[in-house]
């Protein structure tokens, strides 16, 4: 009994020292890799960039008054249309006291002046007519009176622009009345009736009085990273997303690139103006946040993988290639030559072709 009992514990013994081997064993040859694969397909690649930026009149003009004063009138609100020549508003002049004392001194002085030539031509008249005095006599006596007339009607007239800042004789085109320049859209009207406005000068730009803009002719304005501006050209095209207006997409056309980049909040960019290409501008308006998207480059049925199957090694790129597939699939690195990229495929130019089998994500 006892000699069995010892067998029987040699024997379950070897059995633990077996299995232990064998566990150590297994273990020791690791979890066998598997993995997905892949193979290349013919695609079109593009690689595209988006801009920020805005919807903006190309041209947006400030109207300012031509004399200072303050405004008695405002004839137009936002969002009225005008036509060039139409009334914006009317000013009411304050007269300067020294203009205003000038004006009344000359005025005086061509009283005096008419009241002498009066005299002195009513005097020569009655003498001409008595043969008393030869006709050029008469006549540059009646010359010398016209002229004093003259010059009191001027005077008078200066005195009434400075007053009033209008002309008897041209008051339809008086400075007084604000003009549009262009025909177009209002869209501002910064100031109110009874806001004092100084006219344009050396000194100073004016008080603007109104902001008009043709809605016709729009461009999109926007920044591009330096890191692409390089790729674009003057007449590429791009397409428009409109923020506000989702339902249209206008194509437009980069017509200015600045030469220059602006540092804005550590990041350069530089300025690009692009045209737009619209069949109506109704319900666009200026300031409206707007998307610009420009393919930089397009390689039309090219041969393609994941870009993330390819490895890159310094200015080398690399995919593994299956080589084998008994007892197990071997792959092997290859050294391929990469094309265009969208950040999603890549296209594969030399080192592979379409029956390729490519090593791609680990499924264990």
């Amino acid at each position: 009994m006892k000699k069995v009992f010892k067998i029987l514990l040699w024997v379950v013994i070897a059995l633990m020292f077996v299995s232990t081997f064998v566990f150590l064993y297994l273990n020791s040859k690791g979890e066998k890799e598997v993995y997905a694969t892949c193979v290349p397909e013919r695609a079109t690649i593009e690689r595209a960039t988006v801009l920020t930026g805005k919807i903006e009149p190309r041209d947006e003009i400030e109207i300012k008054p031509q004399i200072s004063g303050i405004i008695s009138e405002i004839a137009v609100e936002a969002g009225d249309f005008v036509h060039e020549g139409d009334v914006i508003a009317r000013i009411k002049v304050i007269p300067d006291a020294s203009s205003l004392s000038s004006a009344q001194s000359r005025i005086k002085n061509a009283q005096i002046s008419l009241d002498d030539a009066s005299t002195k031509y009513n005097r020569d008249k009655a003498l001409y007519e008595k043969k008393v005095i030869s006709r050029e006599e008469y006549e540059t006596s009646e010359k010398t009176y016209l002229t004093a007339a003259e010059e009191l009607a001027a005077a008078n007239d200066a005195y009434k622009i400075v007053r009033e800042g209008v002309s008897q004789y041209n008051a339809a085109e008086s400075n007084t009345l604000v003009r549009a320049t262009i025909t177009g859209l209002i869209l501002d009207v910064p100031v109110k009736v009874g806001s004092s406005v100084i006219q344009a000068n050396t000194m100073n730009d004016g008080t603007t009085v109104a902001t008009i803009a043709d809605m016709n002719n729009l461009i999109f304005k926007g920044n591009v990273d330096e890191t692409e501006v390089g790729l674009l050209r003057v007449g590429m095209p791009m397409s428009i997303a409109i923020g506000a207006m989702p339902e249209l997409a206008p194509s437009a056309t980069i017509e200015y690139i600045s030469p220059k980049g602006n540092d804005s909040g550590g990041a350069n960019t530089f300025e690009i103006k692009a045209a737009l290409c619209l069949d109506s501008s109704e319900g666009l308006r200026a300031g409206y946040s707007a998307n610009a998207t420009v393919t930089l480059a397009k390689a039309e049925n090219v041969l393609t993988v994941p870009e993330s199957v390819v490895t890159f090694v310094g200015d080398s790129t690399f995919v593994y290639l299956r080589t084998d597939t008994v007892p197990e699939p071997v792959f092997s690195r290859t050294a391929v030559t990469t094309g265009l990229s969208d950040g999603i495929k890549i296209e594969v130019k030399e080192g592979i072709d379409s029956t390729a089998v490519i090593r791609a994500a680990k499924l264990n």
